[in-house]
């Protein structure tokens, strides 16, 4: 997989000293020769929003942009992964305080529809189909190479099989990547849930399933370093957009996964030690309609695996049109307008012809936690499983979780039209609502023949753990206290944190009061807490939403009767204030022409919680697209903008004048260090 040499010296170093005199990795040749060779500024791994926005800005400024992507639709959340609703904070979004390029996305949606929000939902201001989440960001796309002079490569149902390093080991050479087709006589694409392409997805051989293309990326100027010689000025980059953090597993980056271990920055953590097993649940998502009259649902056979988990979750949601409701995609035009209130939540009721996207905590969230059923798999695991070695990298994840996950989400379908137990409210509560059906095909709202999201929706993924800077000593990461309104008074904290560890909290939240804090410590205990997020010199984005927390379950498998979230995870959430986009976030460790767009910038699990919505994502993204575009400008390599913080950095100060001036915000307004009144802002 990863790839340190030149085909050539690895071959000679393979026949002439194979018996093992050198121990140098041996290097993974594809089992025939590439089949087509693709050249560009930059090349962008996972087409989900922040990689779809490197893209849009990369084409804006007339940059060739190559694009790959595990499905064939672009878009992640707002397509192939079926969280067609928009995650936006009020105010932020009363404002209309969002990336040009995100605001310009709204406004496609809004008249593509007519409306921003086609399906009524109460959980958002937009909900809509994802297969129009495709077409008008794909639409996005092609304008802003066309408005650029940009050069777009697009390259759906394909993965990044290996890397190919420098002699150095700092720089990405090349990238092999697998794209496959339909074999002939086989069935479409989304024939087949994920969990029955995925290996076949990540194998260079054709299968009866698959007719495959081995594709080598690279830059569009070829040059090849002196041996043993670092490289200082990449003249190509790579960006990690996928949705796990997949090239950094696969070039070894230093990184976290999971939940972190509970010190004064991450004072919430339900773990003193940590815990990589524990990630965000996941969703396979579905689109459902209300029809006239009741539906013959066939019960799936592995229903009764699931059943015991299922649920409103809690009194006040116990409504089915409520949950019908909630993320509704498409609202029938002609149906009544006729509102209800059911406690203090009001929505216009379903009516026949109207259309449900389904994401809920209690039902086809899936969410294992420990190291039998985790989806992620950490470095040890993969070592296990043999996907570090040369050539046998197969996307990282627990092929039985999502084939878990998958039956899941059709047995939440049967639950909500004919269940009648309910595993958290006791029985009396869930009655059957036949009138539905699910929606299937390749034409259907999720584009698959089964129903489900073509990739699942991922909260989270592998977390980057950024490089060693001034008082970031262990590497620069985003904390539950950067950002958080939590005045962390509870009882909670007295009972968990040890004397150092409140004193220690105190400085972090100091503020204006830091030094007095480090100077005496025997300042009165509770301490004043913070009244705004950290702000960075370095940022290059923003983003405003709750720590939302979906926990892992405490036992294995997730769905077993009686399991229980894992103790103490739902402690951090809440609400924050609006927070940066720090660019020493998004450069990984070791290797200099890499970028870290999307959920695996270097934040705890907790902050992460936070760092994961479209409008971060797509801020992220743009912020990297403008990166990466001055880098190749300039010819600096985005560390260099910050290696000498927190001194004045001439550079990064005219990068964050482009961003501005490409209507790209960098902070909030009214953001400095003398404002302390953020308590409007919701």
């Amino acid at each position: 997989m990863v790839r340190p040499l030149s085909d050539y010296w690895q071959r000679v170093l393979w026949m002439g000293w194979g018996w093992g005199l050198l121990a140098l990795p041996a290097l993974a040749v594809p089992p025939r020769p590439v089949d087509q060779q693709v050249s560009c500024d930059l090349l962008v791994v996972g087409g989900g929003l922040a990689g779809a926005a490197t893209a849009y800005e990369s084409l804006l400024a007339g940059r060739t942009v190559c694009l790959t992507e595990i499905t064939d639709w672009v878009g992640g959340q707002i397509s192939a992964q079926g969280t067609s609703a928009l995650d936006e904070q009020a105010t932020q979004r009363e404002q209309r305080f969002f990336p040009s390029g995100y605001l310009e996305l709204r406004d496609r949606i809004k008249a593509h529809y007519g409306t921003l929000n086609p399906g009524a939902c109460w959980v958002s201001q937009a909900c809509f189909f994802p297969r129009d989440g495709h077409q008008i960001l794909m639409d996005m796309l092609k304008d802003a190479a066309q408005r650029g002079q940009g050069v777009f490569h697009w390259l759906p149902n394909t993965v990044v099989k290996e890397l190919e390093m420098n002699r150095a080991g700092n720089q990405i050479q090349r990238a092999i990547a697998i794209q496959h087709q339909p074999a002939k006589g086989a069935p479409p694409l989304n024939t087949k849930p994920l969990s029955q392409t995925i290996t076949d997805a990540y194998t260079y051989a054709n299968s009866d399933r698959f007719t495959k293309t081995i594709i080598e990326l690279g830059p569009q100027l070829k040059e090849e370093a002196p041996e043993n010689s670092v490289a200082t000025t990449p003249n190509w980059y790579v960006v990690e957009a996928t949705e796990t953090g997949e090239l950094i597993a696969l070039a070894d980056i230093p990184h976290r996964l999971g939940i972190d271990p509970r010190t004064h920055l991450e004072p919430s953590s339900p773990s003193l030690k940590g815990n990589p097993y524990c990630t965000q649940g996941f969703t396979y998502t579905f689109a459902m309609e209300q029809m006239a009259t009741a539906q013959d649902t066939v019960i799936p056979e592995f229903y009764p695996q699931y059943a015991g988990y299922y649920s409103y979750e809690l009194p006040r949601l116990a409504s089915f049109p409520l949950v019908f409701t909630y993320r509704r995609i498409w609202r029938e035009p002609k149906s009544p307008a006729i509102e209800v209130n059911f406690n203090g939540i009001n929505f216009l009721i379903p009516g026949v012809g109207d259309i449900s996207m389904q994401n809920w905590t209690w039902g086809n969230d899936y969410r294992p936690g420990t190291a039998a059923d985790n989806l992620i798999l950490t470095t040890a695991q993969l070592q296990a499983a043999g996907q570090l070695a040369p050539g046998q990298w197969r996307g990282g994840l627990r092929v039985e979780s999502l084939r878990r996950a998958e039956e899941a989400a059709l047995g939440f379908f049967y639950w909500l039209v004919a269940g009648t137990t309910d595993s958290q409210l006791g029985d009396g509560v869930k009655v059957p609502h036949p009138n539905h059906r699910l929606l299937t095909g390749l034409h259907a709202p999720m584009g698959t023949v089964h129903g489900l999201s073509k990739y699942p929706y991922l909260r989270e993924a592998r977390r980057i753990i950024g490089r060693p800077a001034y008082g970031y000593t262990r590497g620069f990461t985003i904390a539950e206290t950067n950002i958080t309104r939590n005045p962390f008074t509870a009882d909670h904290y007295r009972q968990t944190l040890s004397p150092d560890l409140r004193r220690h909290l105190g400085i972090a939240l100091g503020g204006l009061e830091t030094t007095a804090r480090v100077i005496d410590p025997h300042i009165p205990d509770p301490l004043r807490h913070r009244t705004r997020a950290t702000i960075y010199p370095d940022a290059v984005g923003i983003g405003h939403y709750n720590i939302d927390l979906h926990p892992c379950m405490a036992f294995s498998p997730p769905e077993s009767p009686g399991n229980q979230e894992y103790p103490g995870i739902r402690q951090a959430g809440g609400s924050t204030y609006p927070f940066q986009i720090p660019l020493r976030a998004m450069i990984p460790q070791q290797v200099d022409n890499l970028l870290v767009a999307g959920k695996s910038i270097a934040t705890s699990q907790i902050a992460a919680a936070a760092y994961r919505v479209q409008s971060f994502e797509w801020s992220v993204g743009a912020a990297t697209g403008i990166t990466l575009d001055f880098a190749l400008e300039k010819g600096i390599p985005p560390y260099q903008l910050v290696d000498d913080l927190p001194r004045p950095e001439p550079n990064l100060a005219v990068l964050q004048k482009r961003l501005v001036q490409r209507q790209n915000p960098i902070a909030f307004p009214s953001t400095s260090i003398f404002n302390n009144d953020w308590q409007q802002w919701r």
